[in-house]
């Protein structure tokens, strides 16, 4: 009977500590906060560390020159292509800010052929403006081109 009681609440404990930040409405964020690191960074600074901790195991005596050289050549690889993985991550993060950018040129051009730019302040309007949200001129009449 006490058995039962433990293990009662044993599971009773376990769902309170599993289903505690859904009473409480906690979530998770979905988005990368700027500290946080990302994978290829976390693996390249982990490697980079392994490497220091080899060579100050060296240096003080707990590796002898066989096992060193061994460590050392297998962490140096592995450092490596944590940096040129984290040097490929930057590449394509900094494409994808360079297609956000292409997205901004396309919807200018396409404000210059739909004339919502005003043509008193040269402010760029939202389609379907009426009137510039900058000065307040009518945009009824689209600049000649």
């Amino acid at each position: 009977m006490t058995l039962y009681v433990g293990v009662a609440l044993v599971t009773a404990a376990v769902l309170l500590f599993i289903l505690y930040p859904i009473v409480k409405g906690q979530h998770a964020s979905l988005e990368r906060e700027d500290d946080e690191l990302t994978d290829s960074e976390a693996r390249k600074r982990l490697a980079l560390l392994a490497l220091r901790d080899v060579e100050y195991d060296f240096l003080s005596g707990k590796l002898d020159e066989e096992d060193y050289r061994s460590l050392k050549n297998d962490l140096t690889s592995e450092a490596l292509a944590a940096l040129e993985e984290d040097e490929a991550a930057r590449e394509s993060r900094g494409q994808g800010e360079h297609l956000d950018i292409e997205a901004e040129i396309a919807l200018m051009r396409a404000s210059l052929k739909g004339g919502l730019d005003c043509r008193e302040c040269g402010f760029s309007n939202e389609t379907g403006s009426l009137f510039c949200s900058s000065c307040g001129v009518s945009l009824s009449s689209p600049i000649a081109g």
